[in-house]
């Protein structure tokens, strides 16, 4: 089994599933090179509906070169609103060309639509009653590029797409395991999860540091020096978090904003570096705990691989869910409130429905409510987690840092398009999944690159 990059052993991914050589190569080179369109699962009233019963304005946005928390900060700016009063139903690729809906409580529709917004199209969709939220997507479709690829990428190409398709027994769906990409947990600086890890166990100081201090190669010298001198000075018997708040630079905002409460509100309690995370938006203490359950997942998930079990129908004690009815064709999207155990003579019927695409295999992704499986994939999982000291108990936090937990299925599929001689790749993935999952296996190099 071919071993994964450090970097995404890192967050938890240990190898790929073909061995077939990468071919190398960039994404986004160019914006257009990479581009996203949400297959939307939201229907607006009129402009015209009553503003009292639906006070959000519901637009599709399509940005080139636009980080969606960016985006929604630009447009509240402009509109002079609280950013707090923007919501998009998913977080999209800055480098890419991206299709996105996007809602604002209690504006002008005619201010919205006059909008001029550098590398955005915005178009009013109408009215809606409440704040569009993750569930309204479906999923997402996919144009990918890749450039500079190696020679012989052609051949190479065609060997992982027959890998894929061997994954999952068949001729025409490709499927790989379902991780959480490099994007969840940092691009350039996987330390989303450390915070997150740090938070469930109740470390809150250790928290702060791992977000504020911790300097990384891929960083630029300034970022790293800034970094290492509040890891230097939290060392010291007497951290003076001014000198710290003072050599962080200003574009590590975030970083300042912690910092800042440590020295106006004090930094020797645990609630007080708890109240310093707190000084970034709720979104990002919210990813904090979702990117460790996401590490916990790929760690479940390569453990999986390693021990030979399918993904593609069940074993003995795992907890498989149904597919979601509402979902276009063409699209394999799993519903995780549909949830049925497997034991005895369940596995045979629920290795029926996996195999005709009408359920999945699932693992949790772990928070109070987590229900561990049984048999060998219930032994993953507790074995995961006594490595790192965690229980499900442990996800019983204050403020937006709780999490009850969910279930996620184990393989992500699709009906995948390629051209391989203009390495050019058309594909549909459910909400919540990525496309560096798949293109992973077809570059096998560094993965900054995808």
């Amino acid at each position: 089994m071919r071993e994964a990059h450090p970097i995404e052993q890192a967050v938890g991914i240990a190898c790929y599933v073909s061995d077939a050589d990468g071919i190398g190569g960039r994404l986004r080179v160019k914006p257009e090179d990479f581009r996203v369109e949400e297959i939307e699962n939201f229907d607006p009233e009129p402009v015209a509906a009553d503003p009292g019963a639906y006070p959000e304005i519901l637009l599709r946005a399509t940005l080139s070169e636009w980080d969606t928390n960016d985006f929604a900060g630009r447009i509240s700016d402009a509109l002079g609103i609280s950013r707090e009063r923007v919501a998009w139903a998913g977080t999209k690729d800055k480098h890419a060309v991206t299709t996105q809906l996007f809602s604002i409580r209690d504006v002008d529709p005619e201010a919205v639509a006059a909008l001029d917004v550098r590398g955005a199209e915005i178009e009013v969709l109408g009215r809606t009653g409440r704040s569009i939220s993750f569930g309204d997507l479906h999923g997402n479709r996919f144009e990918i590029r890749v450039r500079e690829a190696e020679p012989g990428a052609a051949e190479r190409v065609e060997a992982t797409t027959s890998a894929l398709r061997e994954f999952v027994d068949s001729e025409t769906t490709a499927g790989v395991p379902n991780w959480f990409g490099q994007q969840r947990f940092g691009s350039q600086r996987p330390v989303t999860h450390e915070v997150g890890l740090d938070i469930v166990r109740g470390e809150w100081r250790e928290a702060v540091l791992s977000y504020v201090a911790n300097p990384f190669e891929t960083e630029r010298e300034e970022t790293r020096a800034a970094r290492q001198f509040v890891a230097d000075e939290a060392a010291s018997e007497d951290p003076d978090w001014q000198a710290c708040l003072d050599r962080i630079p200003g574009y590590l905002g975030y970083e300042r904003s912690m910092l800042h409460r440590l020295v106006e509100d004090g930094a020797e309690t645990p609630e007080e570096f708890r109240n310093a995370l707190e000084a970034v938006p709720w979104n990002l203490q919210r990813l904090f705990v979702n990117a460790a359950q996401s590490y916990i997942f790929n760690r479940i998930l390569s453990a999986r691989l390693r021990r030979g079990l399918p993904f593609d129908r069940p074993v003995e004690g795992d907890v498989c869910c149904f597919v979601d009815r509402e979902a276009p064709d063409g699209l394999y999207a799993p519903d995780t409130d549909r949830l049925q155990d497997v034991s005895g003579e369940r596995v045979s019927v629920m290795e029926r429905h996996c195999s005709r695409g009408r359920a999945f295999v699932t693992t949790p992704l772990i928070g109070t409510e987590t229900e561990l499986a049984d048999g060998e994939p219930g032994e993953i999982e507790r074995e995961i987690l006594d490595d790192l000291d965690l229980a499900p108990a442990d996800f019983d936090l204050p403020g937006n840092f709780e999490s009850t937990g969910t279930r996620r299925a184990v393989l992500v599929r699709t009906d995948l398009t390629v051209e391989a001689d203009k390495l050019r790749f058309e594909f549909a993935l459910p909400s919540g999944s990525y496309a560096t999952a798949l293109m992973r296996e077809f570059i096998k190099s560094e993965p900054l690159e995808l």
